[in-house]
């Protein structure tokens, strides 16, 4: 209401001014016609009262407009409408203004969560930045072009492509050398005899996995040993182990751990074998000579967290074809007397293990059995071997056999068969 009153009187004062004004500038034109440069005067003193009677008129519409304003602004409380409303405030207002501050006084009242901002809040904020009456001079200086420099286009030779194609085999060898040596004297209390050994081997692996279905996995299995007896006066050393088997294995995936598998087993020995003070052959290089081939599934063991490790073979439908070079030695190994070969069919399991007990101690295992359901062999060889550093090693070896088809049985243990020793000496694997 200050402010309405404010402007009144200003523009009653400016109005009476411009009479007083009028009247004057009559009265010295009559008086004299020589007064021109103040009648000029007078003329524009009432220009700038017109000019500022106009700022006036604009500066109340502007407040008006600033009420109206609020209306479309983010919802802020404003502190002059709360005082209007609560008395504190006994300026006028006209009836728009008043209007406005009674729909913001509504929203406050019902609607206080609409409410985002306060007056405060924006004086905070600061005022908004004064207006720019200097003008900005552009500093820099232009230049002539110069013109673009030639850029040498460089051709890079095409890259070299190089396809590799992947290596699904993988190559594994195991190789040993043992010595044993036994030394009595002629008159140990107990007896015996003095004696020497040697054990080579070796184990090669040749293995195919296409990562998708196939797997063909090789091993060759070697083994010879010799021995000494100062109580042999017929050989100055004989064979006390002679290996020599092949096993192929060609898989195909049925699930995560079980192929359909096609097996072959060969298997025979390097020499001739001897007993103490005995001419007699009893084996030979393809005497006997043993092939086995069968049709089944293999599993894939992974247990005891990956530390025992290899496969289980079983095959339903196996064919077993034993030959014999020696027909003296024939009957000895199951077959007719006169005849080179036998011939059976039946089922047969095998089994490959690898147990990582400890660091330092391993267990492998071979368990091979058939059946012609008239006759079986079974055989279960198993070796321990405890690794004092990367290459010494000492082995225990124990095998036992049994072979009803053999003509040699024994009067208390019958077909079963066994053979046991204890090395030490160097290891070497990759």
């Amino acid at each position: 209401m200050k402010k309405n009153r404010l402007i009144f009187k200003m523009v009653a004062f400016l109005l009476f001014g411009m009479a007083a004004v009028n009247a004057e500038a009559k009265v010295v034109n009559a008086v004299s016609g020589k007064d021109d440069d103040k009648l000029n005067q007078y003329q524009d003193s009432l220009a700038i009262y017109k000019a500022r009677l106009d700022s006036v008129q604009t500066l109340q519409k502007a407040y008006t407009a600033f009420d109206k304003y609020r209306l479309f602004t983010s919802s802020t409380f404003y502190n002059d409408v709360a005082q209007q409303k609560l008395g504190l405030n006994t300026e006028m207002k006209d009836s728009v203004s008043q209007e406005i501050d009674n729909a913001l006084m509504n929203i406050y009242l019902k609607h206080p969560e609409l409410i985002k901002v306060s007056e405060a809040e924006i004086n905070e904020a600061g005022a908004v930045n004064q207006q720019i009456t200097k003008p900005i001079e552009n500093t820099e200086k232009l230049v002539e072009k110069t013109p673009d420099a030639a850029v040498e286009t460089v051709i890079a030779p095409e890259p070299e492509v190089v396809v590799k194609k992947p290596n699904f085999w993988t190559f594994k060898g195991d190789y040993a050398v043992q010595f044993l040596q036994n030394y009595i004297s002629g008159n140990w209390h107990k007896g015996g005899e003095s004696n020497y050994s040697a054990l080579a081997s070796a184990t090669m692996e040749a293995n195919y996995n296409n990562k998708q279905k196939v797997k063909w996995d090789n091993k060759l299995e070697m083994k010879v040993g010799f021995m000494t007896s100062r109580s042999d006066s017929l050989h100055e050393f004989k064979t006390s182990e002679d290996l020599i088997r092949l096993t192929s294995k060609l898989g195909l995936q049925a699930t995560k751990h079980w192929y359909y598998t096609l097996q072959t087993i060969a298997e025979t020995q390097f020499t001739r074998g001897y007993k103490s003070n005995d001419l007699m052959v009893y084996s030979d290089f393809f005497s006997p000579f043993k092939l086995n081939v069968s049709l089944g599934m293999s599993y894939a063991v992974e247990w005891l967290n990956k530390k025992l490790t290899g496969t289980i073979n079983i095959s339903p439908l196996a064919y077993n074809f034993r030959y014999v070079g020696r027909l003296d030695l024939a009957p000895r190994f199951g077959l007719k007397e006169g005849h080179h070969a036998l011939h059976d069919f039946g089922s047969s399991l095998t089994a490959d293990l690898v147990w990582q007990i400890a660091d330092n101690i391993k267990w492998k295992s071979r368990l091979y059995g058939f059946t012609s359901y008239k006759r079986a062999e079974i055989e279960w060889e198993n070796t321990f071997s405890f690794q004092f550093n990367k290459y010494i090693a000492a082995n225990l070896f124990v095998y036992p056999r049994f072979d009803d088809a053999s003509s040699v049985k024994d009067d208390r243990t019958g077909y079963w068969q066994l053979m046991e020793y204890f090395s030490l000496g160097f290891n070497y694997s990759f």
